[in-house]
């Protein structure tokens, strides 16, 4: 043991020492490595815990099996992440963004295996969700404790942690370009070119784990056909549809998981969460698990094995209740991934996001052909609403298109991928600024934006900033006893605090100046007749844009901080803010 112990502390020793750049690069491979071998591993979980609860179904009558298994599924993930991990593990790409924002790129070392564990339950029971939001979060882990390990500064962590990001996307789309893109827009917003390098490697690294693991075939196969120029109208409109239907997305996903989680208790919560689900997929059997099956038939232009065994059986006869049928789906898919991911279950949006822009595409493509007024290719327009609802949800037009191109071999149709993203994306902007991820912690004032002075101060935390070398005088006592304090001080303000530690008030050595030394005013002046209010109290868990706030009203050059409590703490001042800022903006830039 000892000897493994001493060896690893000479490898670590080794790497520390090397140039910045072969640190990095050498890390990236290992990293990269680490998160294409946990997205296959995941892939694989998923894939053999829905063989062995489906694989040995030979009739209609064990099937109704379906209802159940997603339930179970959530109950098993539930139990396992309240009595073993005892952590909060859903939402994983919105945890990554938190981990950067307030806790110095820092990801608990479960979260390595965790997710991994817990989503290939929930999705190989059938949970309607993805597997792309918790491999993220695993990726993102592996990275950061990486670097963790290495003891290497929050710099080099936030890069290793963006470097597994872009391996996990990279390894489970095998789409390296993409990992690259997805971590830049969603994740890293600010970053140098010189940084990009090691995202590169390891998204390169990843995606050549996963084909030498998985094969080289496309995620998606396709029947696709070569973009036609006169279609680009129907493009801009699929544009806008997919653009409308990620406003619904994000608003009712956050509204109904808001909705359910208000229910207190677990089980409760859960039972009613798994007889929705359970429900939902009894009807509209394309909602169980991540849907892929069904949209991979969908861009094979199989409408009826996409559809799946159905209760509405004599009513597809008529053609306009395909379209009905699958618009309904739509709508419900948001709902199922609500039920799921509120009931117990772990999985992310970023799959089912992939499913519903597949069917929307295939919706207004069927309406079109039914129409008679023109004919287009389903399948292509089933595959560019994929990129569209992407680029909408999460607000990242370049990763959509590249994904989407990247997973499917559909390179043919890079034109109306951009289209159909860039007036999605303008789309949703319209009406919501926020992304699916970013929305809850922009209102919290916890999100990293593309600007860079907003990026620094959310970095910055108040807590972290407080001075308490400050001199405090009681408000009973005398001019004397004051000018006694001053002798010694190194501060010209002075907080009048009470026994109980409140702050009554403040005195500035510019406010006493002609009367301190007027020695007939010692004993019969009181501090508190001396003291004033602050210009503004600023609390220990403010904002750092709240801070600034203050101090722009104010004109101040230090306010006085407060607890919870209304105790005092300490002054910030501006000139600490300005220090901290300079040093935390050279750590953003990546340089």
């Amino acid at each position: 043991m000892q000897k493994n112990v001493t060896l690893l502390s000479k490898i670590s020793n080794f790497i520390r020492t090397l140039p910045e750049n072969k640190m990095l690069f050498l890390l990236a491979l290992v990293v990269g490595a680490g998160s294409g071998l946990a997205a296959v591993i995941l892939k694989r979980a998923i894939h053999y815990v829905a063989w062995i609860l489906k694989g040995w179904f030979n009739n209609n009558s064990e099937s109704f099996l379906y209802l159940l298994y997603p339930g179970v599924g959530m109950l098993l993930a539930m139990l396992f992440v309240r009595y073993v991990i005892k952590d909060n593990i859903s939402h994983g790409v919105t945890k990554v963004l938190l981990a950067l924002s307030k806790n110095d790129s820092k990801i608990k070392l479960h979260n390595t295996w965790s997710s991994i564990v817990t989503s290939s339950v929930t999705i190989g029971f059938g949970g309607s969700v993805g597997a792309e939001a918790p491999i993220v979060y695993t990726g993102a882990a592996i990275g950061s404790n990486v670097a963790r390990g290495l003891n290497l500064s929050s710099k080099h962590m936030t890069i290793l942690l963006g470097c597994g990001a872009a391996g996990a996307v990279a390894g489970i789309f095998k789409a390296p370009l993409a990992g690259v893109l997805f971590t830049l827009e969603i994740l890293l917003f600010n970053i140098s070119m010189t940084s990009v390098l090691p995202l590169l490697v390891s998204a390169v690294t990843a995606t050549a784990v996963s084909y030498f693991l998985l094969g080289n075939s496309v995620v998606f196969s396709n029947s696709i056909q070569a973009f036609t120029f006169a279609n680009i109208p129907l493009y801009i409109v699929l544009g806008v549809f997919t653009g409308l239907i990620s406003l619904y997305f994000i608003r009712m996903t956050l509204g109904m998981e808001d909705k359910i989680s208000s229910i207190k208790k677990p089980f409760r919560k859960w039972f009613i969460s798994a007889i929705s689900l359970g429900l939902l997929i009894f009807l509209f059997p394309p909602l169980f698990g991540e849907g892929y099956d069904s949209l991979s038939y969908l861009l094979n232009n199989n409408t009826v094995e996409a559809i799946g065994p159905s209760i509405f059986g004599s009513l597809f006869e008529f053609e306009w209740f395909i379209p009905v049928f699958f618009t309904a789906v739509i709508i419900f898919k948001v709902w199922a991934m609500s039920f799921t991911n509120a009931g117990g279950g772990v999985g992310g949006t970023f799959g089912p996001t992939l499913f519903i822009g597949g069917v929307a595409g295939f919706v207004l493509a069927r309406i079109i052909n039914l129409s008679g007024i023109y004919s287009v290719p389903e399948a292509n327009f089933a595959l560019v609403g994929m990129a569209g609802l992407m680029a909408g949800v999460m607000q990242a037009p370049l990763t959509a298109i590249f994904l989407i191109a990247e997973m499917t071999g559909g390179y043919i149709l890079l034109m109306p991928l951009i289209i159909t993203s860039a007036i999605s994306f303008a789309t949703i902007r319209s009406f919501e600024p926020y992304s699916i991820y970013t929305k809850r912690i922009a209102k919290q004032g916890d999100l990293l934006t593309h600007d860079s002075d907003q990026a620094v101060l959310t970095l910055l935390k108040t807590s972290e900033l407080i001075e308490t070398d400050f001199t405090k005088v009681a408000p009973d006592k005398s001019l004397g006893d004051l000018v006694n304090v001053i002798r010694t001080s190194k501060r010209n303000i002075f907080p009048v605090v009470n026994s109980e530690n409140e702050l009554c008030g403040i005195i500035l050595l510019d406010d006493i100046r002609q009367i301190m030394f007027n020695s007939d005013m010692y004993h019969v002046t009181l501090v508190s007749h001396l003291m004033k209010e602050p210009a503004a109290f600023v609390y220990e868990s403010d904002k750092m844009e709240e801070v600034m706030k203050k101090f722009e009203v104010t004109s101040a050059w230090n306010l006085p901080v407060l607890d919870c409590s209304n105790k005092y703490i300490g002054f910030v001042s501006k000139s600490k803010i300005f220090s901290a800022y300079r040093e935390q903006l050279h750590i953003v830039s990546h340089d």
